[in-house]
């Protein structure tokens, strides 16, 4: 074989290889991400619509407790009830239903034929007793059930997130519930989305495959010895585009969480605190469970707003890096008792927010594997901006570390290794230096690095 085609078929090979695996580990990143996004939204979703059903039952049994409350037990007063409820509804799916603990049907605005019929026996498609598990959730005070059901609007059975409570002294089970259906019209969208954004980047990485061979074969001898430099440099920009990609995911759900989830969680917040307000008298017997959930609401907002800072904080957007830095030490430090410290020397520069997003991720799995493993009980943190670099360090005085054992061992160090990886994909360089008492860890980059940043590969 000719020299030159050796050449060309040692440049060759690796490229394709190189191409074929970071197309499959594209995919398998991909793949992680859609299954962590689907648990993330059915998990949001079905935590408002358990709030809102939480809700509705609790509006409910505000409206019937005045007819309750006064003692009568006869025929009249149940009839007065059972039309209150009859004509509280939420939509063509939304609506209440009465049984008694026998499984009787005692109302049932959307299916009159079922009225007087004992249901107890009653079995879904899938076999499961679907009156009866109501029955026993109700006996034990109350809650959610998943089932199936006719849906109305429909007239097809569909899933069904059911919620019950109980009138003891008439021993009726009082419930509604909310469709499930639409969870998987959201997660096929959502599979359609993920899949297109597979099939982009595997057509861009076929297309920069396609591109360096036409290189290869149209190249001379010299460049044949300076493709490394270029698939270094293309293996850069590649690994900054799938952190990018990450980061635009995480600002994404974080947004979602924010605007979506967020905002509902403060519309049911203030509608419960509402009806606290316009309540009458010391009726404990509705005012406590609504405190009760306006409790677990504001704890519900809480964890949705940590849940999206973690995702993408805000603060790294509207006041820079410094003081995103700041505050996740302080939030890092604060639970586990850990005093925090926090230096910055010089002027800040205007930073692409690539580069803010990577020192902020960075210094993130320092705190977490520093929290984690070192058992220390001060962390500092020095930002530094001069003409030459910037230089970011991190010091603990916990235990340390062997950082070449580490380094060597398969399945331990892939925090340093990903913060060593995500530096030096801009042009940057981490050091760890590490001994019982003191861990350094320090990432230093060019202002040349940070000029061209945004330059082409």
């Amino acid at each position: 074989m000719r020299l030159k085609y050796k050449f060309v078929t040692l440049a060759l090979v690796p490229l394709l290889a190189s191409l074929l695996l970071i197309a499959a580990a594209l995919v398998s990143e991909q793949d992680s991400l859609a299954e962590r996004r689907r648990l993330q939204l059915r998990t949001a979703i079905m935590a408002i619509k358990q709030d809102e059903l939480r809700h509705y039952v609790a509006l409910a049994m505000s409206t019937v407790s005045p007819l309750y409350n006064q003692g009568r037990d006869d025929d009249d007063i149940k009839k007065q009830v059972m039309q209150q409820l009859a004509h509280l509804d939420y939509g063509p799916d939304g609506y209440f239903f009465l049984y008694n603990m026998t499984g009787t049907n005692l109302m049932h605005p959307r299916q009159p034929e079922l009225v007087g019929k004992n249901l107890i026996e009653v079995r879904d498609a899938h076999g499961e007793p679907t009156v009866r598990m109501l029955l026993e959730r109700a006996r034990t005070g109350g809650g959610f059930v998943v089932y199936h059901w006719l849906r109305p609007s429909t007239q097809v059975a569909a899933p069904k997130l059911g919620y019950v409570t109980v009138l003891e002294r008439w021993g009726w089970m009082i419930g509604t519930g909310m469709y499930l259906d639409d969870i998987d019209a959201a997660m096929v969208q959502l599979d359609v989305e993920l899949e297109r954004n597979v099939h982009a980047t595997l057509l861009w990485i076929a297309g920069a495959g396609g591109l360096g061979v036409a290189l290869i074969f149209g190249a001379t001898m010299v460049f044949r010895f300076t493709e490394r430099r270029v698939s270094d440099a293309k293996l850069k920009l590649l690994a900054r585009k799938v952190v990018s990609s990450q980061e635009e995911e995480r600002a994404y759900l974080s947004r979602e969480l924010h605007d979506g989830t967020g905002q509902t969680l403060v519309v049911i917040k203030l509608l419960v605190e509402s009806a606290l307000d316009r309540m009458e008298g010391d009726n404990e017997a509705v005012r406590s469970p609504l405190t009760r959930a306006l409790d677990r609401l504001k704890e519900a907002l809480l964890e949705v707003r940590g849940m999206s800072h973690r995702l993408r904080p805000v603060m790294l957007d509207t006041l820079g890096l410094p003081a995103a830095l700041q505050s996740l030490g302080e939030e890092t430090c604060r639970p586990a008792n850990i005093t925090f410290t926090m230096e910055t020397q010089g002027p800040v520069p205007d930073l692409p927010d690539d580069v803010k997003t990577m020192l902020f991720r960075i210094t993130q799995e320092a705190m977490a594997n520093t929290l984690k493993h070192a058992a220390s009980h001060h962390i500092d943190l020095r930002l530094s901006f001069s003409p030459q670099a910037l230089l970011l360090s991190i010091e603990d005085d916990g235990c340390g570390f062997n950082e070449e054992s580490v380094r060597e061992h398969p399945h331990r160090g892939i925090g340093l290794r990903n913060m060593r990886e995500r530096i030096e994909t801009i042009g940057g360089e981490l050091t760890v230096y590490s001994k019982p008492g003191r861990t350094c860890i320090t990432a230093v980059l060019p202002t040349r690095a940070i000029k061209n940043f945004n330059a082409p590969a």
